[in-house]
């Protein structure tokens, strides 16, 4: 995970987490915190699917955190599935 691949939507961040596998390929989870100082939560979503490149696994990863807090990021989720 990189800082500055995390978003910040209202109350929410939106931290994609991607992981190298040995097979060359790429598995991606995303965090998505929400909260403030003591009473912080954390849901990490883990996603099935695989992926070529890191930067294709964390839009993806990202998108999908988007989506689960009702966001739409155009630019984001064009760019995940153009990476597919």
């Amino acid at each position: 995970m990189n800082d500055k691949d995390n978003i910040t939507v209202g109350k929410y961040l939106v931290s994609p987490i991607t992981k190298a596998l040995e097979d060359g390929w790429y598995a991606c989870s995303v965090s998505i915190r929400s909260g403030a100082a003591g009473a912080r939560h954390d849901r990490v979503l883990r996603l099935t699917r695989l992926f070529r490149c890191r930067l294709a696994a964390a839009r993806h990863a990202t998108a999908e955190g988007l989506q689960w807090i009702g966001q739409r990021h155009p630019a984001i989720q064009g760019a995940a599935a153009a990476a597919a």
